[in-house]
């Protein structure tokens, strides 16, 4: 007996030849042919959620003067705030005879060096002339300014923070601090404005004060300014970003060399400049 296929194949009777009767057995059930209209219904009204991309060649983003001159302000204000903290807190630093310096690894196998931190600022300022060169010339110089400024702002702010909430002793019997003033308004006064003077540097003879110890502002500096350099240059000057990376390298080293800061303050001044930067970046770039 033929199977229901085999059946289904052949062509009645008086049929012709070039039309074929619905089989019985492949023909689409009711079942069928409601869920094949579901389907389209369902197709036909489908709620779609339209995702806008970005157009590659829109607008450039505004300048926005204003907003970059409020970060200077911001960022010049913590620069001030903390010089004056500065001079609070050298005021609190305990007499390297009675609170010797505290242990630290570096300094247990590496000797001073007296000039490593004339090098340290030397190649500090060589970066900030470096960046305010590319900054100045750069498309979206207004951005970046503010950006620049605000980070700056707030890891001073910070370190305002640190250093009032924990002064250390001295790191080296070395270092010769300026006699403490109690309570000379005046005189406090006149180190705030001679240490702004001197941009806080050692080499202008501004800085005589210590307590400023947690964290390092120098590697701030130079971590700071590298890493701007690199984010906003093309990515194929590899050996522009090599001799920044090797000016605020040794800078940072040199600032141990020298004794200057302990260990920690260099460790931790570089992990939140970095840190900050990047999470900073981040979140402007999914905006």
């Amino acid at each position: 007996m033929a199977s229901a296929d085999h059946q289904c194949e052949r062509h009645p009777t008086g049929a012709h030849p070039h039309v074929h009767p619905q089989c019985p057995v492949h023909s689409p059930t009711a079942v069928d042919v409601k869920n094949t209209g579901l389907r389209k219904g369902l197709s036909r009204h489908r709620d779609y959620v339209k995702i806008s991309v970005p157009d590659a060649k829109g607008k450039p983003p505004p300048s926005e003067w204003w907003k970059t001159v409020l970060a200077f302000v911001y960022a010049a204000f913590n620069l001030v705030l903390t010089t004056v903290m500065i001079t609070v807190v050298h005021e609190r630093v305990p007499a390297k005879e009675s609170s010797p310096p505290l242990p630290d690894k570096f300094f247990d196998y590496v000797d001073r060096v007296k000039w490593a931190f004339t090098v340290t600022e030397v190649n500090g300022m060589l970066l900030v002339v470096i960046w305010s060169i590319q900054w100045i010339f750069h498309r979206y110089r207004a951005i970046l300014g503010r950006r620049f400024f605000f980070l700056m702002g707030t890891l001073y702010l910070y370190r305002c923070v640190t250093m009032y909430i924990t002064t250390l002793p001295v790191p080296g019997m070395h270092m010769s601090c300026a006699p403490k003033l109690y309570g000379d308004s005046q005189a406090k006064l006149q180190r705030v404005l001679q240490l702004i003077s001197g941009a806080g540097l050692s080499i202008t003879g501004s800085h005589i004060m210590c307590g400023d110890f947690l964290y390092s502002g120098h590697t701030v500096m130079l971590t700071l300014t590298y890493l701007f350099i690199k984010e906003y240059s093309p990515r194929s000057f590899w050996w522009y970003h090599l001799l920044c990376w090797l000016l605020a390298a040794v800078g940072a080293v040199c600032i141990l060399v020298a004794h200057e800061h302990y260990s920690v303050d260099v460790v931790v001044a570089y992990y939140i400049t970095s840190r900050l930067f990047y999470w900073y970046h981040t979140m402007t770039n999914v905006q």
